[in-house]
């Protein structure tokens, strides 16, 4: 390959990951369903079981189902902003370990970040890209 070739490669994957991130942080959004049910199951659990008579489900069932509306939120903007980051790494030629670690956790998010990560770690296993990588480096090392 070509010095120009894997920069646009490494440039495409860049945008690729700017928005894979932006899907990954758009899908954060989906356990608000499990907040606002946690919160009507503590704070009105009258209101949260309707019209059905009989008695509210415990209130820490309710934290419970909070919580997990939380912790699966914080994790999903987490990755977000490290698939950005790693988006944004990738199209400075920096972090080249970072670039590889995230390529193979995205793998996990499928169909699209499989199909992301694995193209991802097919260039960057590329000795010219990692040349790119270790360039930029010296570069960057040199200014310091």
């Amino acid at each position: 390959m070509s010095r120009s070739e894997d920069e646009e490669h490494l440039k495409l994957l860049s945008i690729f990951h700017y928005v894979m991130g932006g899907f990954v942080g758009l899908s954060a959004l989906f356990p608000a369903i499990y907040l606002v049910m946690g919160l009507f199951m503590v704070f009105a659990p009258d209101k949260f079981m309707g019209k059905h008579p009989g008695e509210p489900p415990p209130e820490f069932l309710g934290w419970f189902v909070l919580g997990i509306g939380c912790a699966t939120m914080l994790f999903s903007l987490a990755m977000a902003v490290c698939i950005v980051f790693a988006g944004r790494s990738l199209a400075r030629r920096s972090r080249y370990t970072y670039c590889m670690v995230m390529a193979g956790i995205e793998c996990l998010f499928m169909p699209f970040g499989t199909v992301l990560g694995v193209f991802t770690l097919i260039v960057l296993m590329r000795e010219s890209v990692k040349e790119l990588f270790q360039a930029n480096r010296e570069l960057d090392v040199s200014h310091d």
